[in-house]
């Protein structure tokens, strides 16, 4: 058996951190389950092994070694907690969305009207993917619903029909498409208050907290200057940055014109599908949206997840799709054990106290800074973290208070602004890594996105979306008061 270096480098940055002095403020404990964490991150950069291995692993490892919980019942409850949260189901779902969608033809359908639309251009086409997501953005309060439950099972279709596939042929153009709509979502995320669940979570902690209270309209003025330019901006980004083969495709439109006269009209599973496709979004947009309120069921009467799970259930009875078909969905599986395992570590660096201890670190020397020196850092500091985290709500919850805390002890410093840059951040970071937001695994899983390149395309796009938080934001943010 051969054991490469990347197989050895994740062991060697383990150990290189379990030996160092364990820094004041923190106990060993503490320190070696960062050891691990930064482990499992080494590994999922490099490709030592397989992403779901990389995770269980790690997981299996804090667990038995009582990080977190030291009674061995408590631990392996820690560590089965991440496979019952609904955001990772949602995802799973979301996998499943993508087959139907793929068995009924729809997909393939919708694609070819895109491709016949917009194909004469590979930027076209991205265009085509920005304009989907914004559109339902405004009403559908889950990112992962939105990009990860509609618009990635379309899209993923888009690419097959140049001949790009997942691997060699991904650069052709589904790399690019793929990874439009991934930044996308990222920037919808922030443009509006009600398209990311914890905008308006975030937002209800920095009331409490400081007494900023943001209404919708107030919150997309404040972003717009940066939001509106972003999504006119990130298709062109993407084609210099993905750099797809394919540039132009005449040829594409008319085939695209033939097939789809070939396929005739709408199959029974199209109609079914395309229906079952509505019901999701209109439960998605009303069940789950706390602003919108149904005659005799009120606002928040179904989750997001549970719709995904009504749908599937519904798609199954129709025969759209059938069980042996989930159960062969590879990615899905593999992205569910991925994510899941790092979900479960990233919040047991919370629970522990170690994010507070950085957060604490950071934040004490800028007590006697300039206001906006100190509100620079603050808001790198609440930015850059979230490499630490998996969930975008635990961020908020775990990080924010801290923030504004320590802000709001800084002489001068403006609270409603610094609060406002740290909440329109919520979205935009959910780009730089591969678990930093819900549609993210699945983008990361679709084969489309090497691996490498996702970490150095999250890095680029994420320093774009900061270096544009604070030099357009911020100043106009000042401006208006």
């Amino acid at each position: 058996m051969n054991i490469k270096w990347k197989t050895i480098a994740p062991l060697a940055i383990w150990l290189a951190i379990y030996l160092i002095p364990v820094p004041a403020g923190l106990n060993a404990n503490q320190w070696h389950y960062f050891a691990v964490f930064a482990a499992v991150i080494t590994g999922l950069i490099l490709e030592s092994m397989p992403v779901g291995a990389v995770g269980l692993i790690g997981l299996t490892f804090a667990g038995v070694m009582g990080y977190v919980e030291h009674d061995p019942n408590k631990s392996l409850r820690w560590m089965l907690s991440g496979f019952s949260e609904s955001t990772v189901w949602l995802i799973v779902g979301a996998f499943v969305f993508a087959i139907g969608y793929r068995k009924s033809g729809l997909g393939r359908r919708i694609a070819l009207l895109l491709v016949r639309g917009l194909g004469r251009r590979t930027i076209g086409l991205g265009y085509a993917v920005m304009l989907s997501d914004l559109v339902l953005a405004p009403a559908t309060p889950s990112n992962t619903a939105r990009s990860g439950g509609t618009v990635y099972p379309i899209v993923s279709n888009i690419p097959r029909i140049y001949g790009s596939e997942p691997g060699p042929t991904a650069g052709k153009i589904g790399t690019y498409v793929m990874w439009t709509a991934f930044a996308t979502t990222a920037v919808t995320s922030s443009l509006f208050l009600t398209s990311l669940a914890p905008n308006a979570a975030a937002l209800g902690i920095a009331k409490k907290i400081v007494g900023v209270d943001v209404g919708w309209s107030q919150w997309f003025i404040g972003f717009a200057p940066l939001g509106i330019p972003l999504l006119v901006l990130v298709p062109l980004l993407s084609y210099l940055i993905c750099r797809p083969e394919v540039k132009e495709s005449p040829e594409i439109v008319v085939w695209s014109a033939d097939e789809l006269k070939a396929m005739g009209p709408l199959s029974r599973n199209e109609w079914i599908m395309a229906a079952l496709v509505l019901l999701a979004m209109f439960l998605w947009i009303t069940g789950s949206n706390p602003n919108i309120s149904l005659p005799g069921l009120g606002s928040n009467f179904i989750n997001a997840t549970m719709v995904v799970f009504v749908v599937i259930s519904l798609m199954l009875l129709a025969g759209v799709i059938d069980f042996a078909d989930i159960v062969a969905e590879k990615a899905a599986w593999e992205v569910f054990f991925y994510f899941t395992s790092l979900l479960t570590l990233s919040s047991g660096l919370n629970e522990i106290g170690f994010i507070k201890w950085i957060a604490d670190e950071f934040a004490e020397p800028l007590r006697g800074m300039s206001p906006t020196t100190g509100m620079i850092l603050l808001v790198a500091l609440f930015f850059w973290i979230h490499y630490f985290f998996s969930s975008i709500t635990s961020h908020a919850a775990a990080v924010l208070p801290v923030v504004l805390a320590v802000g709001s002890s800084i002489p001068g410093m403006p609270m409603a602004t610094l609060t406002l840059l740290c909440v329109y951040s919520l979205g935009l970071m959910g780009v730089i890594s591969p678990y930093a937001t819900g549609p993210a695994p699945m983008y990361f899983g679709s084969g489309y996105i090497g691996k490498r390149d996702f970490w150095k395309f999250g890095l680029i796009f994420g320093l774009i979306f900061f270096v544009g938080l604070l030099a357009i934001v911020m100043p106009w943010l000042q401006l208006i008061g």
